[in-house]
């Protein structure tokens, strides 16, 4: 009976690393999902922001906004800003939450004359590439 019971117990501890093996790859999944969303909004927000600036579409200060950038002073609520200041502050303001919210985030806008193309990217493995990505068209 003792050999039984050893024999019951590894089958128990193997069911056991089983479980605790789909419980680590169900929170990987959760979070990769919980970091496509956050993709997924950030990219909306970049095209929320551009709507609310269509004279710097016009003017094409939108064109190629990439990486970091530099806080040009000008916030939302600032009086006297210009449609291109504007524009240098939304890419700055969404590159440093993307940077917040996504492990290695950040974005690019780029256009094709008609169409933008917004594309947050993140490192979602945490290992390099290659980097994940969420990409919008907006045709303003």
């Amino acid at each position: 009976t003792l050999l039984e019971v050893l024999i019951a117990l590894v089958i128990f501890s193997f069911g056991l690393l089983a479980l605790a093996a789909l419980m680590a790859k169900g929170l990987q999944y959760n979070t990769s999902a919980l970091h496509r969303s956050y993709a997924s909004m950030q990219a909306y927000d970049m095209a929320d922001r551009m709507r609310a600036n269509r004279i710097g579409i016009t003017n094409g200060n939108y064109k190629l906004i990439s990486g970091a950038g530099s806080d040009p002073g000008c916030t939302t609520t600032t009086a006297g800003c210009t449609p291109a200041q504007m524009a240098q502050y939304d890419g700055w303001a969404w590159n440093s939450a993307n940077a917040a919210l996504l492990p290695s985030g950040s974005g690019s806008v780029t256009t094709d004359g008609t169409t933008y193309t917004i594309t947050v990217t993140w490192d979602d493995d945490r290992d390099g590439p290659p980097l994940d990505n969420f990409v919008f068209q907006l045709q303003p």
